[in-house]
């Protein structure tokens, strides 16, 4: 499996808030898609200062970069714009004995 993790920052306008409240539901149904295919390992919100929702950070894992591009293209926040800047890095979890 290949991993990545995704450090996603949302838009700062005067809209950013509202389009992460209104994808919201399409985001997390697709997360728990993820989980149920065991390509989730594990992701949340990155929150500001008063602990509003400005971001997300996700590990995942897929069998090939052609999976992972597929599920990419088709992320809800990615595309309605509620992520605006996206770092995404081959990732390892680490196997501790």
């Amino acid at each position: 499996m290949k991993q990545y993790v995704i450090i996603a920052n949302d838009g700062t306008d005067k809209e950013a808030s509202e389009r992460r409240k209104k994808t919201r539901p399409l985001h997390l149904a697709g997360a728990k898609i993820l989980q149920e295919k065991n390509q989730l390992i594990t992701g949340g919100a990155i929150l500001d200062e008063e602990g509003q929702m400005i971001g997300s950070v996700m590990i995942v894992q897929f069998e090939t970069e052609e999976a992972f591009q597929e599920w990419y293209k088709n992320e809800p926040y990615i595309k309605e714009e509620v992520w605006q800047t996206i770092e995404v890095k081959p990732f390892r979890v680490a196997v501790i004995q």
